[in-house]
C-alpha cells in the first residue's frame, strides 16, 4: 500500500506495463488487450447460452426478441421527410421518384479499398459448430473398448451406433464473440447482449444479476482464452477500465465489482472514454465524437480536462445505419425477397453491418454497387447478388436522426437507476478552491453528491424522441463552454472516433454541416477535423494506457481515500490527485484506481 501511495504513473507503468490490461467495453463489442499491444481484441459484446431442456419446440433465440421494432405512421412518415431532404442535398431522386428522371450520372460498380476482397468474402459463410465432444462419455466409450476382448469387437461395432457413440457430443454450455452471432436458427441457444444504448440492458426479461454475470463470463473468456491469464495468475495483473460517459454511478460500481472481485484483478483504474481518446491521440483540447454501434457522444477536452457540461449523447450509431440501410433497399425493391430480421436473428445484424462498412459512403449523386446478399433460412445459407441503391443516404443519418427508427424496448425497473449512493459521499459537503475561469456549475453543491464523472446526481438520459442531429450536437457542445478563444480551438479540433468514424466522405460532411449550424451571431468562420493517428475504433483504448504515462497526461501522485464499494466487504481507494483536491482530481483527469483488498 505505501508504494501505492507514492509511485508516479510513468513509473507504474514502466514496473507493470506488462501486467497492464485495458479494457473498454461498448454495446456491440468490447476490446480488451494488455497495455504494450498495439491493438486490442476486438469482440462482439455478447454470449449465446444453451437453453437445457429446450432442444425442440419454440423458444426465444435472443434475449429481447420480443420487443416492438415496428415504424409508427408518424415515424414513417418523418423518416421520409428526412430521406428527402438528403436526397436534395446530394442531388439524388427523392424516395418515391423515379431514378430516370435523375440528370446526374449513376455511378455502378466496387467501392474503393474494399470491393477487391469484400466480393469474396461475401459468398463464404460457415455456421458455428456447437457441438463438442462430451468428455465422461468418451472415457467410458475407450474404457469399455480397451476392456473387450478381440472375440467382442465384432458385436460392439455392430452396435456403436445404436449404444453411447451416439452421445459422444453434446451442445457447448456457451459460445462467445463472433461465432455466438452465427449459431444455426434451429440450435437451442439464446443470444444475451449484457449492454444496450450505452447502459446495462436490463429488463423484466433481463435481470441486472443476468447482466452482471454474462459481462464477467465474456470478460473473463477473452482473458483466458485470446490473453491466456488464467484466473489463479489474476492477482499478477492490474485493469484499466475505460468507460463511456454514458454509464451510471451504480454501473460503474457493478462494473468495478466484476474486474476486482470475479475476474480478480489486484487494482483497477477507470477511465473516461472521452478523455482517454484525446490521449490516444496525443490531444490535450479537442470536441471528442465518439459515433459508435448504438450510441453517439460529445464531449470537450481543455487542457487535459473533461468539461462535464459540454456532454451530449445521441440515441443512435453504427447500427442504426444497418438497419437504414435495410430500409431503403426494401423500399427501393433492391433487396432480394429474403426475410431479413437484424433484430431477431443476429447473422443477418453481421451481414448488414459488413455491407454498411464496404459500400456505404457519403458523396454527392446517385451510388450504387453490386453485392452479394446472404439469406439465412434454418440452415441453409443462399446468395444473391442484387444492386443495392442510394448508399449515400444512410450514413447522412446522423445528421437527420428521423431517417432512423429506434427500436422500443420497455424501460428498466427504475429503481435500478435510483441509486443515491455515492461512491465519494465523504466529500459531499467539502468547500473546494474554485477557478474563476470556470462557472459556478462546474462545482458540486452544497444539497448533493456527484456522479462517477461529477456531472449531476442523475445523468441527463435522452428521451427515446430525442431528433438532434451530430451537427447541431457538436455546435451545441462547444458553444456550451461559453469562451470564444476556447470555442474557436475547439471547433478546429474536433476528432471523430468508433467505427463509423471510418466512413469515407464523413470527415468532410461533419466539417459542412457543423459550419452550417453554427449561428451567424458567433464570430466562428472555421471548423476542422483532426486526422486520427491511428484505427478510430481503437484510439479510447490506447489512451487508456496512455493516461497512466505523464508523458502523454498530467503528472500526479496517489492519495489513498477510504470509501465503501462492494457489500459485503470494503476496498481502498486509490484516486489520481492532481492539485490536492479530491474533486477537482476529479474533473482534471477523470481517472480513479481501486485496490481489492487482498
Amino acid at each position: 500500500m505505501d508504494y501505492l501511495r507514492t509511485v508516479v504513473p510513468s513509473q507504474l507503468t514502466a514496473e507493470r506495463g506488462s501486467n497492464l490490461v485495458v479494457i473498454n467495453p461498448g454495446s456491440a463489442n468490447v476490446r480488451i488487450g494488455f497495455a504494450h499491444q498495439q491493438v486490442p481484441f476486438n469482440v462482439p459484446h455478447c454470449v449465446a447460452w444453451h437453453l437445457k431442456g429446450q432442444d425442440e419446440g419454440p423458444r426465444r433465440t435472443v434475449q429481447d426478441q420480443m420487443l416492438n421494432t415496428q415504424a409508427t405512421a408518424t415515424q414513417t412518415r418523418e423518416r421520409e421527410k428526412a430521406y428527402d431532404i438528403i436526397a436534395s442535398l446530394l442531388k439524388i431522386p427523392f424516395l418515391d421518384e423515379e431514378a430516370a428522371s435523375n440528370s446526374f450520372p449513376r455511378k455502378l460498380g466496387r467501392v474503393e479499398g474494399y470491393a477487391p476482397h469484400q466480393s469474396r468474402s461475401d459468398t463464404t459463410f460457415a455456421w458455428t459448430n456447437v457441438m463438442e465432444k462430451n468428455p465422461k462419455l468418451s472415457v467410458a466409450i475407450e474404457r469399455s473398448e480397451h476392456n473387450a476382448g478381440e472375440k467382442d469387437s465384432l458385436d460392439s461395432a455392430g452396435t456403436r451406433g445404436k449404444g453411447p457413440h451416439t452421445d459422444e457430443c453434446k451442445f457447448k454450455e456457451f459460445i462467445m464473440g463472433e461465432e455466438a452471432l452465427k449459431i444455426p436458427p434451429t440450435a437451442p441457444y439464446c443470444v444475451r447482449r449484457p449492454l444496450r444504448r450505452g447502459h446495462f440492458n436490463i429488463s423484466h426479461h433481463y435481470s441486472s444479476q443476468q447482466v452482471c454475470e454474462d459481462l464477467s463470463a465474456i470478460w473473463n473468456w477473452i482473458l483466458v482464452e485470446k490473453l491466456k491469464i488464467q484466473l489463479a495468475d489474476r492477482n499478477l495483473y492490474s485493469a484499466i477500465l475505460v468507460l463511456p460517459e454514458t454509464f451510471d454511478s451504480r454501473e460503474i460500481k457493478e462494473m468495478l465489482s466484476i474486474v476486482l472481485r470475479d475476474l480478480r484483478f489486484s487494482t483497477a483504474v477507470v477511465h473516461q472514454e472521452g478523455l482517454a481518446a484525446a490521449f490516444g491521440n496525443g490531444l490535450s483540447t479537442a470536441c471528442v465524437v465518439n459515433i459508435g454501434a448504438q450510441v453517439t457522444s460529445v464531449i470537450c477536452i481543455e487542457d487535459g480536462v473533461a468539461l462535464p457540461s459540454t456532454n451530449v449523447n445521441l440515441p443512435y450509431g453504427g447500427e442504426d445505419i444497418s438497419r437504414c440501410l435495410l430500409w431503403i433497399q426494401q423500399h427501393h425493391q433492391t433487396w432480394p425477397p429474403v426475410h431479413t430480421n437484424p433484430m431477431n436473428k443476429p447473422v443477418d445484424m453481421l451481414m448488414l453491418n459488413k455491407l454498411k462498412e464496404s459500400y456505404c459512403q457519403i458523396r454527392e449523386g446517385e451510388f450504387d454497387a453490386v453485392a452479394v446478399v446472404n439469406s439465412f433460412d434454418q440452415e441453409h445459407v443462399a446468395s444473391h447478388k442484387t444492386r443495392l441503391s442510394a448508399l449515400n443516404v444512410p450514413p447522412m443519418g446522423l445528421f437527420y436522426p428521423t431517417l432512423f427508427v429506434p427500436e422500443e424496448y420497455p424501460p428498466p425497473p427504475r429503481s435500478w437507476f435510483q441509486d443515491n449512493e455515492d461512491m465519494l459521499e465523504e466529500t459531499w459537503h467539502m468547500e473546494f478552491p474554485r477557478r474563476p475561469d470556470m462557472p459556478d456549475s462546474f462545482y458540486p453543491s452544497g444539497n448533493g453528491g456527484l456522479n462517477m464523472w461529477d456531472y449531476h446526481i442523475f445523468p441527463r438520459r435522452l428521451k427515446k424522441d430525442e431528433k438532434l442531429g451530430l451537427a447541431e450536437a457538436i455546435t451545441n457542445s462547444i458553444l456550451s463552454t461559453g469562451r470564444i478563444d476556447l470555442q474557436r480551438k475547439l471547433f478546429c479540433s474536433i476528432q471523430l472516433i468508433g467505427g463509423v468514424a471510418s466512413t469515407s466522405g464523413l470527415v468532410a460532411a461533419v466539417e459542412d454541416r457543423v459550419l452550417h449550424a453554427i449561428p451567424s451571431t458567433e464570430a466562428i468562420d472555421t471548423v476542422e477535423v483532426l486526422q486520427s493517428r491511428s484505427d478510430p475504433s481503437f484510439v479510447p483504448w490506447k489512451g487508456g494506457a496512455g493516461g497512466l504515462d505523464k508523458k502523454r497526461g498530467p503528472h500526479w501522485k496517489w492519495q489513498k481515500v477510504q470509501g465503501f464499494l462492494f457489500s459485503p466487504g470494503s476496498s481502498n481507494v486509490l484516486l489520481q490527485h492532481p492539485i490536492g483536491n479530491l474533486q477537482m482530481m476529479m474533473h482534471d483527469t477523470g481517472q480513479r484506481e481501486f485496490n481489492r483488498d487482498k
